[in-house]
């Protein structure tokens, strides 16, 4: 997920929100009140997103599902919080007929870049745990081979965590049906020594 940016100190309601977004060329996030401005994103950034888009679209159109990226709104909080996640699987019958904003979805993947990775990897974790739909929560680096996962045990509020690190490394989604390889995630990404090592940092900072 890309950086943002507050743009305004002054609280506004969800609805001036919601009709601000719907004249802006610029997608914000919305949090307690807070507007913040979407950062733009690298090619390595967009070419996972698509990649992942490639391989879960042909598999759950077919079954009723839709595979939605980076423009569309998720409800994670009612009225408090709605980010911009990269990628999300919905399979709910009321999100097929929305119009902006997906509200259960079963799927949700974050891009890590330098600015998000403490965002991505703790903010909104715990805040997407508590979406009572989401089974997997998947967190991409777009500088290493690594994806950390996060998939529901069963119907509780208790969670498994795996990280995958070689380039054929298959996850897996039982409750989906599903099988992902780091190779179709990775696909076309050039890695850079330095990037990596910038990466690992970030890491160790937590």
């Amino acid at each position: 997920m890309r950086a943002a940016e507050k743009i305004q100190k002054k609280y506004i309601s969800v609805e001036e929100y919601f009709e601000m977004e719907k004249h802006s060329e610029i997608r914000h996030e919305y949090y307690d009140g807070e507007v913040f401005a979407m950062a733009g994103t690298s090619i390595n950034h967009n070419r996972i997103v698509q990649n992942l888009s490639g391989v879960l679209r042909p598999i759950f159109r077919p079954r009723g599902c839709e595979v939605l990226l980076e423009s569309v709104k998720l409800e994670a909080i009612k009225h408090f919080y709605y980010p911009y996640p990269d990628l999300m699987l919905t399979c709910d019958t009321e999100d097929m007929d929305a119009e902006y904003i997906i509200k259960k979805p079963t799927l949700i993947v974050e891009v890590l870049s330098k600015s998000s990775v403490l965002n991505d990897r703790v903010a909104k974790l715990r805040r997407y745990k508590n979406i009572p739909s989401l089974q997997y929560y998947l967190i991409v680096s777009q500088y290493e081979f690594l994806v950390e996962s996060y998939s529901r045990v069963k119907d509780s509020s208790s969670w498994l965590y795996d990280v995958y690190e070689g380039q054929n490394d298959i996850i897996n989604f039982p409750k989906l049906d599903l099988t992902l390889s780091l190779s179709d995630i990775y696909e076309g990404i050039k890695m850079r020594e330095e990037d990596k090592e910038k990466d690992e940092d970030y890491f160790l900072k937590e």
